[in-house]
């Protein structure tokens, strides 16, 4: 067993294999497995010459790391027939590899040096003097396929080294709480309050109303007081409906009883009002002396 620098994934076998092969009735191209019973490690690989010498096998380097092996160790061989491949996922060991400027076709290129692939190995992909190795994490329809001849779907793994970018994190809210600090003191300022003034009367006499004072705070709760206009819109009502029970018409829901006793009400405290009216002197028409034209 001798150590080789080539990127394929082929051994060179003796030619007594080629007959002992050749007197068989095996399945074309020619695939093997290969197992370190020693290190419980299993593979496989194609064939590329019989020109190797008696009791011994030629394979690359890469493959003897996987297979745990060292010059001079005894590995089986054995013929098998494997199932065309129809998806493989391959993960870089490197971030490196993804730098290139096209790792699809520098990939389908390596990959046509193989014959088969099996899962749990590690291909060494040779680039710009550069070697890259690849891990094949996954193969369908089995764990070892055939990739001669077949239409075979890839899938790309992170790399090993591969570390995902660490999000931002966000700033400590501190800085809201001056903030809120100095919303409070716009809370507390007055605000302006319209009709907050007194009213005057045009003919000079006093107002029976007096508005109550307002504080300077002028919340938006405190609303100043004004007239309450449902009592007349309520008059008007009792009126409309009082009207309509004379033409004798019933109308249910009606408040005629209330509006007859609120307007007895009203009329007795109406009533010294015109004893008011007597006193203060009153503008008479047509008071003066008679004059006539022919003297």
């Amino acid at each position: 067993m001798s150590k080789s620098n080539s990127c394929c994934a082929s051994v060179i076998m003796p030619p007594s294999a080629l007959d002992r092969l050749a007197s068989l009735h095996i399945d074309y191209p020619m695939l093997f497995e290969l197992q370190n019973a020693a290190a419980e490690r299993v593979s496989h690989c194609g064939v590329l010459e019989f020109i190797a010498e008696e009791g011994m096998i030629y394979m690359p380097y890469w493959m003897m790391e996987n297979m745990l092996l060292q010059e001079g160790d005894i590995i089986r061989v054995k013929n098998v027939t494997l199932p065309k491949g129809t998806y493989v996922k391959l993960q870089p060991h490197t971030k490196d590899f993804l730098d290139i400027s096209n790792p699809k076709a520098i990939l389908e290129t390596t990959l046509r040096n193989f014959s088969c692939l099996t899962t749990g190995d590690s291909i060494m992909v040779a680039y710009n003097n550069k070697k890259y190795y690849i891990d094949i994490v996954e193969t369908k329809p089995s764990n070892a396929i055939s990739i001669i001849e077949t239409d075979c779907e890839v899938d790309f793994a992170p790399p090993l080294d591969y570390k995902e970018p660490e999000k931002p994190i966000a700033p400590f809210s501190a800085g809201k709480a001056p903030e809120a600090a100095n919303e409070t003191p716009a809370e507390t300022e007055p605000k302006f309050n319209p009709f907050s003034g007194t009213g005057r009367r045009l003919d000079g006499k006093p107002l029976n109303y007096q508005p109550p004072p307002l504080s300077s705070s002028g919340s938006k709760d405190k609303k100043p007081d004004v007239p309450n206009v449902n009592s007349q819109t309520s008059t008007a009502s009792s009126s409309q409906s009082t009207a309509r029970q004379s033409q004798g018409k019933l109308v249910f829901g009606s408040n005629a009883n209330r509006t007859k006793e609120t307007g007895k009400g009203k009329e007795s405290k109406q009533e010294p009002a015109p004893a008011k009216e007597k006193e203060e002197t009153k503008f008479q028409a047509f008071t003066g002396k008679k004059y006539s034209l022919r003297g």
